[in-house]
């Protein structure tokens, strides 16, 4: 069976205070199981700024192409709220610039031996064995996931 994969990219996003307005949401969140009808009507104002955004002088957006995190969450399409003043840490998933190319994979640490592993079942990603014969860089850990479910 022969896939055609469209070739990963990344698109990179400053952040603006002014993008990221207060919206309405419901204070004690949504029941996966049965709804409580005493919760109805119970709200807070959420800033979503304050919420996704701990460093904002050091966090960008990304949207991620491709279909290599799809066991970790991430499709093509989505959005990647990116944190560039956390050091990277084992199992993070970061994105890296390796040979001039920007990834988003799963940051695996070794006893000091780093490697960067995408998570799908479609493709064929093996492993990046970071060593120093390549260019590499992290430039930041991913701590959101924003996508879309249409």
């Amino acid at each position: 069976m022969d896939l055609k994969l469209k070739k990963e990219e990344l698109h990179f996003y400053s952040l603006n205070d002014d993008n990221l307005k207060k919206i309405h949401v419901y204070e004690t969140g949504v029941s996966a199981g049965f709804p409580s009808p005493a919760d109805d009507y119970l709200d807070v104002d959420l800033n979503l700024h304050k919420y996704l955004v701990k460093h904002p002088a050091a966090t960008f957006f990304i949207i991620a192409k491709g279909h290599s995190m799809e066991k970790a969450g991430i499709g093509d399409e989505d959005l990647l709220v990116v944190d560039k003043s956390l050091e990277a840490k084992n199992n993070d998933i970061v994105i890296a610039s390796v040979n001039g190319e920007f990834t988003v994979k799963r940051y695996i640490n070794i006893n000091g031996k780093i490697l960067l592993r995408a998570e799908t079942e479609i493709g064929n990603y093996p492993d990046i064995n970071i060593n120093e014969s390549l260019d590499f860089e992290i430039w930041g850990v991913v701590t959101h996931t924003i996508h879309n479910h249409r």
